[in-house]
């Protein structure tokens, strides 16, 4: 059987592959990300159609629970399938209150790399990112120091890539003065565009520019020019604003997020979505 990819494929390095539209799965675990399922069963089951799917991309953590999804992922995909690559991030804890704690000594990322790798039952990972932080605990200056102890952990073989999330142009550019860079993960969407410049450069460096919360997250995209133009083209909101992402930048990738088989189902299938010139200018204005 022949199994396409949903959007079409971004090859980022001889070994590396991913599915324009992939996977968030930090969805799965509990509310606030934290603790076990509602339903496992359900979990289960939406890891399985996402790669049914053509999903080649899944974005986990093992703070996500912790290692609530990690271990989810194991138990639902593994053995993993050959073309299925899991992009996993470092660089945070989480308190016994659910806090997000970060966590960029070297030794908190060795043990984070070491914890990935036994969740979710691999060798070696395919993609880490060097979470820089969230807006409220972004490092300002240098990440030097963390991301050089990855690039050392790259080199002993168990990191196959390497990635950074939460950064600015300037710090991508330092971090790849110590090791190549293969994607960026931040906060980007229809709504927020201040990353504009950065998403082009990563078209033009050839880097993956992979927005989280590309539908808002937990203030989900609310706009009439949207919804009008969604109700036009017979698509929901969210499939309409993953179509225009997917258009903005031929290195961008996807990684939506749900707990439900259906919303994944809807959200693939945005992939398969053509945007007429009226309608891109008209998202664009927002």
């Amino acid at each position: 059987m022949t199994k396409t990819s949903p959007g079409g494929t971004l090859t980022l390095a001889e070994d590396l592959t991913l599915s324009r539209m992939g996977y968030g799965a930090m969805q799965l675990a509990g509310p606030g990300v934290f603790g076990p399922p509602k339903d496992r069963d359900q979990a289960i089951a939406v890891l399985r159609e996402a790669v049914r799917l053509g999903v080649t991309h899944i974005d986990t953590s093992d703070f996500y629970g912790p290692a609530v999804v990690n271990e989810l992922i194991k138990e639902a995909l593994h053995p993993y399938p050959d073309d299925l690559r899991i992009v996993t991030k470092v660089g945070a804890t989480r308190g016994d209150d659910a806090s997000w704690n970060v966590a960029l000594s070297p030794q908190d990322l060795i043990d984070a790399v070491h914890d990935n790798l036994t969740h979710l039952g691999v060798e070696a990972l395919d993609v880490v990112n060097l979470r820089v932080g969230a807006a409220d605990t972004a490092i300002a200056g240098s990440l030097a120091e963390p991301f050089g102890v990855l690039a050392d952990l790259r080199q002993q073989g168990l990191i196959r890539h390497l990635g950074v999330s939460g950064v600015t142009s300037e710090q991508l550019t330092e971090a790849q003065r110590i090791a190549p860079v293969v994607t960026v993960q931040n906060l980007y969407n229809l709504a927020n565009r201040q990353d504009d410049a950065l998403v082009t450069r990563c078209a033009d460096e050839g880097i993956s520019y992979v927005p989280f919360f590309p539908l808002g997250g937990f203030t989900p995209l609310q706009s009439d020019v949207l919804d009008r133009v969604a109700a036009r083209l017979g698509a929901s909101p969210q499939q309409t604003a993953l179509a225009w992402l997917l258009r903005r930048s031929p290195t961008i990738l996807l990684i939506p997020g749900t707990s439900s088989l259906g919303h994944l189902r809807e959200n693939v299938a945005a992939a398969d979505l053509a945007l007429p010139e009226d309608a891109v200018a008209e998202l664009d204005a927002i």
